[in-house]
């Protein structure tokens, strides 16, 4: 199997603790896609998932499969032993609500902060943003607050689980702490008063999962 992707990017990054989490990295042959020359825009990269987005897996029968959560699941199942996605059908229900939360408010929020109202990835990008978008600035300022108020919801959540989705880590956990580093690349912290969350994040990064990720830091243009 392939991943197409970018180190230490956010969404990569998700994969790649999936990856971890089930043991299976040895499996996978990493491709390096050049997000700041904007090779996942051009017509290769297109040919292979039309988003223009990574991560994108390509499986031995030249299967692609892109999304984060779609990823996610194939991987999880993929020995018939799930610990990411859930075994009930109630961890299973709740985990993807979770899941769905956290894109919504935390990682799909932090990138439109990012990706519209700081200079993103520089600009060989810009071309490909809206130029209809006049006010693009003030709708990612909109997002950052959408951002702000997620880490306030999920604090709130941790104050009385574990993990985001209860008990259990899943790739909802994994969802909200690839977005705060995200939001840490782009100078954005946790609010002082989001100790649970600040708590959460701290624990999650000690994973062996997480923690191994040497060396794979978000590195934006000077």
């Amino acid at each position: 199997m392939k991943i197409y992707d970018t180190p230490g990017f956010p969404n990569p990054a998700r994969i790649r603790i999936v990856l971890a989490e089930k043991q299976i990295d040895s499996q996978i042959e990493f491709v390096k896609v050049d997000l700041f020359a904007a090779e996942h825009k051009q017509s290769a990269f297109l040919a292979i998932n039309p988003a223009g987005t990574v991560p994108v897996l390509e499986l031995d029968d030249g299967t692609f499969i892109s999304e984060g959560v779609a990823i996610t699941e194939y991987l999880d199942n993929l020995h018939g032993h799930p610990v990411l996605t859930g075994k009930t059908p109630k961890e299973k229900a709740v985990i993807h609500m979770m899941q769905r939360r956290a894109d919504d408010q935390m990682i799909d929020a932090i990138g439109i902060y990012f990706h519209h109202a700081t200079p993103g990835l520089g600009e060989r990008l810009q071309a490909y943003k809206s130029p209809e978008w006049a006010h693009r600035k003030e709708w990612g300022e909109r997002h950052l607050q959408k951002f702000v108020q997620g880490m306030k919801y999920f604090d709130s959540v941790l104050k009385d689980q574990a993990y985001v989705a209860g008990n259990d880590f899943s790739m909802a956990d994994i969802t909200v702490y690839a977005a705060l580093m995200h939001a840490g690349a782009a100078g954005i912290a946790i609010p002082d008063d989001c100790a649970a969350l600040s708590a959460w994040q701290a624990k999650v990064s000690e994973r062996p999962s997480v923690k191994n990720r040497s060396g794979q830091v978000m590195e934006l243009p000077a």
